[in-house]
């Protein structure tokens, strides 16, 4: 093994927390191998890292949730060993993750308080919630939340502050945020920032495990880069840094040099077809057309229903309404099996519990998918030996390793090839992949977009779940937008960046102000309200209410035409803050642009209206500014 580069370092202030050497593993997998942090009070810092780094298990380390193998953590200058979170917290340490641990039967009153509920003694609940108002009153988030309420009547985001608001009842004095924006919508993570700022306005310290980059550059003021379990980078100041450089110490080299060119959107023959599909509660109505040897990407935020549209698909839900074609018939699996001998494969997200077989050898678990697609009593493996020696070749594993007895031996990034494997074994019609890529190497993602790029361009028509922005818009030509279980956009990729894709990915639940605004906007003058970004002579739709016949601007939501495709391309040339009426005088368009509170672009809230004696625009403005100024 080649030796560990060595870390660069960043004059940091005096640490609250120290941890070094770090050593983590799980059976055989080594997640850990030598990592090291500081963390300072009054700072936010980011920990990062590409996907199967470490920083989450770092952070799980940190927090109590797992015991570390070798290391040491010393916290406010004596050595600390917590044997579990509740010792953790105990000390001043406590976690706000992705998935929250609440209680959701509970009061948001409850739930802050939930340490208290099993002292002995009696409650005063007038005492505890003075204390709830207090800590909102010092987030900047009093009225968020009625304390009332249950919890599981909450937003993503409500429950986050929820528990910042537990953290900081108990004490907690280092916050580690794991992947907190993973569900929120933009003007949900401004929120988070705003609340952010404050705790490090306070004095607290807090740790920001983050894969997105350019919130990475907004909220952190120092960052620890981990690069395949072992610290590359300690405490450099986020400032000193470009998002090049970032990237290259996460992953060792120019990101975009693992992806080929970016494939064409896929224009053969249909292979598979979605139809309004409904699988409650998660699936609402879903629909995407996938194309021979395209590689499609399915896009969303954690919760959107991309996971469960795949699991409809294979048979694994049951389709409630709508329907898919399979090769222009139609085909409503009930269980695998069926979806199996009808020619699709599907690699799920969790590889430990819904993959493998750890008892089973290399060779069974690659056989996994034969045997299902196989009817007879035999097993006729040795129909499949050939593909079998041409698959280890591709994977780069020897012969002799297929009679391994537990595929726990293996890395996580091998299993994961084995798995997809598994599947390209039976030249599948269609192959759905869930988080491809999850939790493995830089080298092995790159050896997976390789294979992928390979049976599609045999005719598999590929469709992908990824949280990784950046993996979809680099590996497919088109990406289908989830949001809340529905399907709201279908776009080419080489149309899209980052940005675009998480405006509209967001939930719509969490759009209900904009909406409102657009919907009023459109009622009080007869015209069209939406709201959209303009880049490169392209409009991106994200919302559209009202407008037909002379008011319509000739685009709706989840759409992205060219300007000169739609029917107001004057006002889309040359947006300004008052109506700008087309050359044939049919219709006139007023763009008033969208900030939020925090400085950033939001893009932009339009107003079409018919031609002729369109309403006064200075009030229009100023009404959209101040709805985007406010902390939403």
């Amino acid at each position: 093994m080649s030796a560990a580069p060595a870390p660069i370092e960043g004059a940091a202030p005096a640490p609250l927390l120290v941890a070094r050497g770090i050593e983590k593993r799980f059976d055989r997998t080594r997640a850990l191998a030598g990592a090291d942090a500081e963390f300072a009070a009054g700072e936010v810092h980011g920990l990062l890292g590409a996907n199967g780094a470490g920083k989450s298990t770092l952070s799980r380390i940190i927090g109590g949730h797992l015991q570390r193998d070798r290391g040491s953590i010393v916290w406010r200058g004596a050595a600390l060993t917590a044997r579990n979170a509740r010792e953790a917290i105990s000390a001043g340490i406590a976690m706000v993750m992705q998935e929250t641990s609440l209680a959701p039967d509970l009061s948001v009153l409850e739930n802050v308080f939930l340490p208290e509920l099993a002292r002995p003694g009696r409650l005063r609940l007038g005492a505890l919630r003075a204390r709830a108002e207090g800590i909102f009153d010092s987030l900047g988030q009093r009225d968020a939340l009625p304390l009332g309420e249950e919890v599981q009547r909450l937003s993503s985001a409500q429950r986050q502050l929820v528990e910042i608001a537990k953290a900081l009842a108990v004490g907690a004095a280092l916050i580690i945020f794991d992947e907190p924006t993973a569900s929120l919508s933009p003007g949900e993570v401004e929120r988070l920032f705003d609340v952010m700022a404050r705790l490090r306005a306070a004095g607290h310290a807090l740790v920001f495990v983050s894969h997105r980059l350019e919130e990475v550059f907004s909220i952190t003021d120092r960052v620890t880069v981990l690069r395949e379990g072992r610290t590359v980078a300690r405490s450099v100041p986020t400032a000193t840094l470009n998002q090049a450089e970032l990237i290259r110490l996460m992953v060792g080299q120019e990101l975009g040099g693992i992806y080929a060119a970016r494939p064409a959107a896929g224009g053969g023959k249909v292979v598979l077809e979605a139809r309004h599909l409904r699988a409650p509660p998660m699936v609402r109505d879903v629909s995407f057309a996938l194309h021979e040897g395209e590689i499609l990407g399915l896009a969303g935020l954690v919760g959107a229903g991309r996971s469960e549209t795949l699991q409809t698909l294979f048979g694994l839900r049951p389709l409630a309404a709508g329907e898919t074609l399979l090769d222009g018939r139609p085909f409503a699996p009930r269980h695998a099996a069926q979806a199996i001998r009808a020619g699709i494969g599907f690699v799920a997200e969790d590889r430990r519990g819904q993959s493998i077989i750890p008892d089973f050898s290399v060779r069974e678990n690659l056989l996994l998918g034969h045997l299902s697609a196989r009817r007879g009593f035999l097993l006729g493996y040795r129909a499949r030996d050939r593909r079998i020696e041409e698959l280890l070749r591709q994977l780069e594993l020897p012969a002799s390793r297929l009679l391994d007895a537990n595929m726990l031996n293996f890395s996580g990034g091998m299993q994961q090839k084995i798995i997809i494997a598994r599947w390209l074994l039976l030249e599948p019609r269609v192959l759905l992949l869930d988080e491809p890529t999850k939790g493995v190497d830089i080298g092995t993602r790159s050896a997976i977009y390789a294979m992928l790029r390979e049976v599609a361009g045999k005719g598999t028509a590929v469709l992908v779940v990824s949280s990784d922005f950046e993996e979809l818009l680099g590996l497919c030509g088109r990406v289908v937008v989830m949001s809340d279980g529905t399907s709201i956009a279908e776009l080419p990729s080489a149309v899209l960046d980052e940005a675009k894709l998480t405006l509209f990915a967001a939930p719509r639940s969490s759009m209900a102000m904009t909406t409102g605004l657009l919907e009023a906007l459109a009622q009080e003058t007869g015209g069209a309200a939406f709201w959209a970004l303009l880049d490169a002579g392209r409009v991106f739709c994200l919302s559209r209410v009202g407008g037909t016949g002379a008011a319509d601007p000739g685009f709706g939501a989840g759409a992205a035409p060219a300007f000169e495709e739609t029917h107001i391309p004057a006002a889309l040339a040359a947006p300004a803050e008052r109506f700008v009426l087309e050359p044939d005088g049919a219709r006139a368009t007023l763009l008033v642009r969208a900030r939020s509170h925090r400085g950033h672009e939001l893009g932009w809230i339009g107003l079409t209206v018919p031609g002729g004696a369109p309403p006064a625009p200075a009030p229009l403005a100023a009404r959209v500014h101040e709805q985007f100024a406010r902390a939403i």
